[in-house]
């Protein structure tokens, strides 16, 4: 991860087709095209990678969030429940649809917590969305559960996890629906892009009408199809499409090339008996994107996280101060700053942030740094990037 480290002949010839045809639209445009539809093959290939039955493509991962909860019956007024260890696009697409984010506490997986999921069930919960962050899964089988057992929907967000696994099944398939993100730091890019994938008939066919503008896409006319529903535009262009056909067709090659350098760090880490690793659960595969680790405590992480820089160890991620991805630095979510009206539904539904703490996840997040993985190291590269990763560890206990 990331994918852009790895553009070549074959994201070159997918891109160069669509400016030889000139048709950068996705729908339309038949008979210039010259049998050149990558957001449709790109789809294809998804389905065919992931095992799933349908994939349709979206401008990106924030919107691939936003359409499936829409198309799982998500509106004004319901509340989904999602982990405070995330990227801020996941409540954002929440609150997108004038529903309400409900954060819970994450365990040893850094993922959601089913106890603290069934603690948060009310009767306006309508969801339970599990965030995949850094390549790893949560309980899936015990949210799952819980969501059979209360009638609420399981929706994936596993933008961070293309290529993990659990239990056979890719990340993102398991649920009712799994949103992915093709951006430009992701496993695989589209430089900006993302895909709801399903084995819903009903949630794929609404999925195509909804991302654009209604259309039924049904004939070779596009001027001559019928609205039957209201939608809106969040459809990929081919350019976009094309440089993902390319990409996702080196999945296989590109987890490989994670798994081995992963392998190579955290066999160097593990012989430091301070050092713990994230709990993967029973069944389930990392897409190994990032090496996930815990230290004894807050202190000797901040120690190390510095240590790190200093000696030029880089993209490792110490997310309790981080501002972008952990409750503990979103105050902009806390008091509601918006450049938009929210209504006074989500207003007080979001009034409990206002004295929520989360000192279970502190306990985790507080110790943990995450660690990219990137496709581009040599081993010789990785191998010298552990040396220093376990020097700065041994320095800061």
């Amino acid at each position: 991860m990331p994918g852009f480290e790895s553009f070549g002949d074959l994201e070159r010839k997918e891109v160069e087709d669509v400016l030889d045809n000139g048709v950068l639209m996705r729908y339309g445009f038949d008979g210039m095209r010259n049998g050149h539809y990558k957001a449709k093959s790109l789809e294809t290939e998804i389905q065919k990678t992931l095992q799933v039955n349908h994939a349709q493509l979206v401008t990106n991962g924030t919107a691939a969030v936003s359409v499936a909860l829409a198309l799982a019956g998500i509106g004004a007024g319901d509340e989904v429940i999602m982990p405070c260890f995330t990227f801020v696009a996941s409540f954002e697409a929440i609150m997108m649809l004038g529903a309400i984010p409900v954060l819970v506490d994450i365990d040893d997986t850094l993922t959601l917590n089913p106890e603290a999921v069934k603690a948060a069930i009310t009767s306006k919960t309508k969801a339970i969305m599990p965030v995949h962050m850094c390549g790893s899964m949560a309980n899936l089988d015990a949210l799952k559960q819980i969501a059979d057992d209360h009638n609420l929907k399981l929706v994936e967000d596993a933008c961070q996890a293309i290529g993990g696994t659990y239990k056979g099944k890719s990340l993102g398939t398991y649920g009712d629906l799994g949103c992915f993100s093709f951006d430009f730091v992701k496993t695989i890019t589209c430089g900006e892009g993302g895909a709801v994938v399903t084995n819903n008939p009903e949630y794929a066919k609404h999925a195509d009408l909804f991302t654009d503008h209604g259309h039924d896409h049904i004939g070779s006319d596009r001027g001559a199809e019928t609205h039957s529903y209201l939608g809106y535009n969040f459809r990929i262009s081919e350019l976009n499409a094309a440089v993902g056909l390319a990409q996702v067709r080196r999945l296989k090659d590109f987890i490989a090339i994670q798994k081995k350098n992963y392998t190579i760090l955290r066999e160097a880490l593990s012989a430091i008996p301070e050092v713990t690793f994230r709990t993967v659960p029973e069944g389930g595969e990392e897409s190994y994107a990032f090496l996930s680790f815990f230290l004894p405590n807050l202190e000797t992480t901040r120690k190390t996280s510095a240590a790190f820089k200093e000696k030029g160890v880089d993209v490792c991620f110490h997310y309790y101060d981080n501002n972008w991805h952990y409750i503990r630095k979103w105050d902009h979510l806390k008091d509601i700053k918006t450049l938009y009206p929210v209504s006074k539904e989500v207003k007080d539904g979001l009034a409990y942030l206002k004295d929520k703490t989360f000192e279970k996840s502190d306990h985790f997040i507080g110790r943990n740094i995450s660690c990219l993985i990137k496709l581009s190291w040599t081993e010789e590269e990785t191998k010298q990037r552990a040396k220093l990763m376990v020097e700065a560890i041994k320095e800061s206990l």
